[in-house]
Formats: C-alpha cells, sequence, structure tokens
C-alpha cells in the first residue's frame, strides 16, 4: 500500500476496462486520481465510484484543443502531474477494402496524434521525477488484417516511447510502455458484431493462448503501479508485453 502515496496521476480512458482498473488501484495506493472519458453515463458512474476527491472530466482524446483544456483542469485542481497514464483508444475493425478516410482519422487521431501531442503538453506540468504510461498493443508486432491502421498507429507508439523515453530521460521524466493482449474489458464486448461472432472469435483466441484465457484489466493495473511507482525508476523506454504468452505464438 501506498507506493504512490503524494503522487497525482492522469489517466486518458479512465471511465472503463484497464483505465478504471487501474484508477481504483492508484487511489488504493495512495494516489489522487485525475481520469477522462466520452461517455456521459460512464462519466457520472464513475465519478460516484471513485468519489468527490477524483477529478472526472470528459475529453476527446484525439482533440488538441480539448487536450489544452484537459491539463489546464489538472493544473488548476492539482498544481501538477507526477504519472501521465495515456490509456484512451479507438479501433473498429475493418477489412483494407472498407476502411474508410473518417476511420482512418479517428483511430490515428485517438491512438497516435491525440498519444503524442498529449505528452508534449503535460510536459510544464509533469513533475521531475515523473512518468508516462501508454498503452500499447500486440497488434504493434503481428499482423491483424482486420486493425490495420489500429495496429500501424501501436506500432508508431512503440518507435514514440522509444524516441521520447531518450528524448525526456534528462528531465526526470520517464516514458514507458505497456503492451497487453486480449483483455476481457467492456471494449471487446461492445465491438459491432453479433453475439455469436464475437464469442467464437473470443473462443478462437483463448484456444490459441498459452495461458487459455483472457487477461483482466486488474492486471494490467498492476503493471501500470509498477512503472508509475518508483520500483521502475531505472526502466526508460521500454514496452512490457501483458498477454498470456500469446504474442510467442502465431496469431492470424
Amino acid at each position: 500500500m501506498d507506493r504512490l502515496k503524494g503522487k497525482t496521476a492522469l489517466i486518458t480512458g479512465g471511465t472503463s476496462g484497464i483505465g478504471l482498473a487501474t484508477a481504483r488501484l492508484f487511489i488504493a495506493e495512495g494516489a489522487r486520481v485525475a481520469v477522462t472519458g466520452r461517455d456521459p453515463q460512464r462519466l457520472a458512474e464513475t465519478q460516484q465510484e471513485l468519489g468527490s476527491e477524483a477529478l472526472v472530466i470528459r475529453s476527446e482524446a484525439g482533440n488538441l484543443a480539448e487536450i489544452d483544456s484537459l491539463m489546464a483542469h489538472v493544473k488548476e485542481r492539482f498544481g501538477k502531474l507526477d504519472v501521465l497514464f495515456l490509456n484512451a483508444a479507438s479501433g473498429t475493425p475493418a477489412p483494407v477494402d472498407y476502411v474508410t478516410e473518417d476511420q482512418f482519422d479517428e483511430i490515428v487521431d485517438v491512438c497516435f496524434k491525440g498519444i503524442f501531442f498529449s505528452i508534449q503538453k503535460a510536459l510544464p506540468v509533469l513533475s521531475s521525477n515523473s512518468s508516462i504510461i501508454v498503452t500499447t498493443s500486440i497488434t504493434n508486432r503481428t499482423g491483424s488484417p482486420n486493425f490495420s491502421v489500429y495496429g500501424a498507429s501501436k506500432a508508431a507508439l512503440r518507435s514514440l516511447v522509444q524516441s521520447l523515453g531518450l528524448a525526456l530521460v534528462s528531465r526526470g521524466i520517464r516514458v514507458n510502455a505497456i503492451n497487453p493482449g486480449p483483455i476481457e474489458t467492456g471494449g471487446f464486448n461492445r465491438l459491432p458484431l453479433p453475439p455469436e461472432v464475437r464469442q467464437a472469435i473470443k473462443g478462437d483466441i483463448e484456444a490459441r493462448s498459452p495461458s487459455s484465457r483472457f487477461g483482466t484489466p486488474e492486471e494490467i493495473a498492476k503493471v501500470a503501479l509498477f512503472l508509475a511507482s518508483d520500483d521502475s525508476t531505472y526502466v526508460v523506454g521500454e514496452e512490457i508485453v501483458a498477454d498470456g504468452g500469446i504474442s510467442l505464438v502465431c496469431l492470424p
């Protein structure tokens, strides 16, 4: 307990799944927490769950004006940031023939452009002993035909983490990534697929995984806690894979 005592953390995409599980854990470990999302109902539910001490903000992860506003809110409320967990993502499956420009822009805006500018705009608020954590994906290392743009954006993030890890370490800012495999989250369950198709996909993934299951958001939150805490002060520019071993086998 108290591994984050006295620290302030901002978690984007923090109203469900990995982000919400991480917010709960960070608070339990002593952190003051701000989270973002865009669904009004989940924002209200998250505020109720996390309590009045938490800052819950509606913010579009790929919109630069809203990122500016978000950082201003965080600075006004907390004064500084010690942990920036960039977890918001967007990705709708589509074969390459059917990807539209709007889909392409939405994914790249949220999964790459928004990440870069969130880091840039957070720099004046980040403390001199802070941690930036980026959520990538196993799709950045393996081909995934129906998630080509999403996977490419996550691969760009892997490179960005290495470059910014080097660029910012002299300022006392560590940049690292978590690379989750299949995780049992609301995002997977909200994929626009018939329930029987979604279940078939899940069964196929579980059969291929050496661990024979999906991971839980709480398991990824524990990796985020390690990177957020002073336990990881010598970890810079790395991507920690947490996927039950599935990236070690061939995926379709």
